[in-house]
């Protein structure tokens, strides 16, 4: 089946879009990427979908036209990747969305929305679409986050040691493979350091480019040290976490005025996430951590996140064959597969849930809708090539 995979992560900067063709042959499914394309959001339509996320308010009128111009959007890319990465012959579309809001509350999972209506991607491309992944986990008592786990642990199996994987986007989240294996957010990945910069810069620069603002700061560790406090980090897993906590006005409220030069902040929100990954995987003892996502293009996160990873060689999915800025639109192609096939594509002992679902909902092409026959045996192993 040749899968188009749709993904806007909470970064809110792009639409990425992946070609993969996935068959499953015996307890192996075979991935070859035929490409990747990212197209920005038109910056006035990003505006809009920042100033509606937390702490934000907006009204219905603005979730309809948001929900209606991203899947446009969504729509837009598949075409082009569909025309570009596979001449017009895909068969299906895996749409992530875009979160705008995760509803957490002690703990618990109670809801998510993701905007980008798929009856706008199945009318342009002609073509079925699977969306709206997450909320069947959460139905089921998951955290509907990371969705990625079950990818990870079948990607990784067999792998020697114990093997991490890492994505570094607005939110971090980490998979640790091995005989009880685990996923969860993290906490911040870029969020806190997006919401710096846009701060030092009066919003006219999202992100540090190279990390270059971090590397010319100094980590105030009396900062730091308050920021670690946040009681997300210290909460067991399962869990899950968004930009509804880590946003602009929580950094705000920690700062509160005080008299730290710009770059300083972004040197030690930059800090925090390292120790946040690394003091989260810490108790699980991986001896690899293959890190992929926008954190993997800043060299100064990298470093010190090295540093505090200690034994554990940090390496980037690239290395495995897997592009890090299409890990994740792969990741969602293959769920939409799973799901296509009936096959279940949540892991349950890494989101909380009481059992795995077939994930997601399904919008039919313009010829409908065929159901494949579903697989007797499940797959046990993932493989990658380009």
């Amino acid at each position: 089946m040749r899968v188009i995979g749709l993904m806007s992560g909470t970064s809110h900067d792009a639409i990425d879009a992946v070609g993969a063709e996935i068959d499953l042959r015996d307890d192996t499914l075979h991935i070859r990427i035929a490409g990747l394309l990212s197209r920005p959001y038109p910056e006035p339509l990003r505006a809009e979908l920042i100033a509606a996320l937390p702490p934000g308010s907006i009204d219905m009128a603005a979730v309809c036209r948001l929900d209606t111009a991203i899947g446009q959007e969504f729509a837009a890319v598949a075409v082009a990747a569909n025309t570009e990465l596979f001449d017009g012959a895909a068969d299906l579309v895996a749409s992530h969305g875009q979160t705008v809001y995760h509803w957490v509350s002690q703990g618990t999972t109670h809801g998510t929305l993701q905007l980008g209506q798929p009856a706008w991607i199945a009318e342009r491309t002609g073509l079925p679409v699977v969306s709206d992944f997450r909320a069947r986990d959460i139905a089921a008592g998951g955290q509907g986050a990371p969705l990625v786990g079950l990818f990870d642990v079948l990607w990784l199996a067999g792998r020697p040691g114990r093997a991490a994987a890492l994505n570094i986007g607005g939110i971090a989240n980490v998979t640790v493979t091995g005989d009880s294996p685990a996923a969860f957010d993290t906490g911040p990945g870029n969020a806190l350091i997006d919401a710096a910069v846009a701060m030092a810069t009066d919003g006219t620069e999202h992100f540090d480019r190279a990390g270059a603002r971090a590397a010319r700061g100094s980590v105030d560790h009396e900062l730091l040290k308050h920021l670690l406090a946040e009681p997300y980090y210290s909460a067991p897993p399962p869990k899950s976490t968004g930009k509804e906590l880590f946003n602009r006005a929580y950094l705000e409220r920690v700062l509160r005025g005080g008299p730290l030069a710009p770059n300083d902040i972004v040197a030690t929100v930059t800090a925090l996430t390292a120790h946040t990954i690394a003091d989260a995987l810490g108790p699980h003892a991986p001896t690899e951590v293959i890190a992929s996502g926008g954190g993997t293009r800043n060299p100064t996160l990298l470093a010190m996140l090295r540093q505090r990873l200690g034994t554990a060689r940090l390496r980037t999915s690239d290395e495995l064959g897997l592009p890090s800025a299409a890990k994740e639109a792969t990741a969602f192609a293959v769920l939409g597969f799973l799901t296509a096939h009936g096959l279940t594509g949540s892991y349950a002992a890494c989101t909380g849930a009481a059992h795995a679902t077939v994930l997601g909902s399904v919008t039919p092409g313009a010829a409908g809708f065929a159901f494949p026959a579903t697989p007797s045996t499940p797959p046990r192993r993932l493989t990658v090539t380009g």
